[in-house]
């Protein structure tokens, strides 16, 4: 009855229109049109204030609604606007049934402006309903459990199909022909469409490979050679990955890439709790060397070797006695290196260390020796993942260890400063020819 209503109003509206034109002189030809055009013109001015009116009720009843629950959903709603198209709905359906009457002299114009119509409500229900995705995204994001998730790839997903079906009918509307036939003419095109959409497909498998295998979250810290990635993960979506580096810059890397090639994950290390420290001092090998006794009473100084060098002392005695080894040689029987002794330094050093984690793995160890040296490689975690205070606790390990190494007469390898070319003393003049 209402819509009747309105009909009949519109109807008297148009006629007092016409007889006011007929007033005018105006050829009857034009008077049709130029009412028409008013119809046409005061329709969309009514149903404009129509729509701005319900958007201004609805978002005050929802603003109302969401101060008293608790839930933050209907909050995103009010933040993706979906007020403003539920508003256009009304406006909508009062405009398609109005047709019929605006065109009255003019029926061939019906059918056309009613296929019209029904695209523009095809457009506002998919906007209705990506709205209202949109806020589950954001309000599932709000919880810890789904935050790491890349809901954003999923919400693409969706909206990705609901664009095609979208697309099927608005053809169907504008060609007349039923959606069948569209989609017929597309499995003709198949392979043009695959050639366009070949990313969207890619990106499409590797966010469900990368979902249900947990490979990447939002938050990990990636490392990607290949792309200069290296940092925070803050967006996954169908196509791209986004990650914020340390040095602020970001990088996009294709999703699909991510399948392809290789790439380094953080999280273990983060969720770990200990960041693993890894890196050798070269020994010059020329100042390796037994210790003397008196070497030895004086490394016995050092509070975490004494109760070491009096256990070795004793153990290498028993041995060297047992054997009847010849101690006027020493390479006969068994002595206490320099080197040995810097490494168990090394270790007893870590091991009281409080930035080292002490339930982790914990080596010194030699490695092979080489043109640089003997390398003397440590092994162990920091009991903290936090960058600065990580990159503190290495550089303090090795400044103690660096000036350590003097007090077992040991050298470290580098290569020859200027400094120490000048002490070798000067070069030697080239004789004139």
């Amino acid at each position: 009855m209402p819509v009747t209503r309105t009909l009949l109003s519109y109807s008297h509206f148009i006629d007092a229109v016409g007889r006011l034109l007929e007033r005018t002189g105006l050829d009857p030809e034009h008077i049709v049109r130029v009412s028409t055009l008013i119809g046409i013109a005061t329709v969309f001015m009514v149903m404009g204030l129509l729509s701005k009116g319900l958007t201004y009720v609805i978002a005050v009843g929802l603003k109302r609604f969401a101060r008293r629950t608790i839930t933050q959903f209907d909050d995103h709603l009010l933040g993706s606007k979906v007020h403003r198209y539920v508003a256009r709905v009304i406006p909508l359906i009062l405009s398609y049934h109005l047709i019929p009457v605006v065109f009255s002299d003019h029926p061939e114009m019906v059918v056309p402006v009613e296929r019209l119509f029904n695209i523009f409500f095809i457009v506002l229900f998919i906007r209705i309903v990506r709205a209202f995705m949109r806020a589950g995204r954001d309000t599932l994001k709000d919880n810890p459990t789904y935050r790491d998730k890349p809901l954003d790839s999923y919400l693409q997903i969706i909206t990705l199909v609901m664009y095609l079906i979208a697309a099927i009918l608005i053809f169907s509307q504008l060609t007349g022909k039923s959606a069948w036939a569209f989609l017929t003419a597309m499995g003709a095109a198949s392979a043009v469409l695959l050639l366009i959409f070949k990313d969207t497909i890619l990106g499409f498998v590797a966010s469900i490979q990368i979902s249900a295998n947990d490979m990447l979250r939002l938050g990990d810290w990636i490392t990607v050679d290949k792309y200069g990635a290296d940092g925070d993960v803050t967006e996954i979506n169908l196509t791209t990955v986004k990650v914020t580096n340390f040095d602020k810059t970001i990088t996009t890397i294709p999703t699909y890439a991510l399948i392809a090639d290789s790439f380094q994950n953080w999280r273990g290390m983060q969720e770990s709790g200990g960041r693993r420290i890894k890196r050798a001092i070269l020994i010059k090998v020329s100042s390796i060397r037994y210790l003397s006794e008196g070497e030895l009473d004086e490394l016995r100084r050092i509070q975490l070797l004494t109760g070491f060098i009096d256990e070795r002392r004793a153990e290498i005695a028993k041995s060297n006695a047992e054997r009847n080894v010849d101690a006027s040689m020493p390479v006969n029987g068994r002595r206490i290196t320099n080197v040995g002794l810097y490494r168990k330094y090394a270790d007893l050093y870590l091991a009281n260390h409080p930035g080292i984690h002490q339930h982790m793995t914990r080596i010194v160890r030699q490695q092979a020796p080489h043109e640089h040296g003997l390398p003397l490689e440590l092994v162990c975690f920091t009991n903290t993942v936090e960058s600065l205070a990580y990159e503190g606790i290495m550089a303090d390990i090795f400044d103690h260890l660096l000036v350590a190494h003097r007090y077992f007469h040991l050298t470290i390898f580098e290569r020859p400063a200027a400094d120490d070319m000048r002490n070798m003393g000067k070069p030697l003049e080239m004789d004139r020819g």
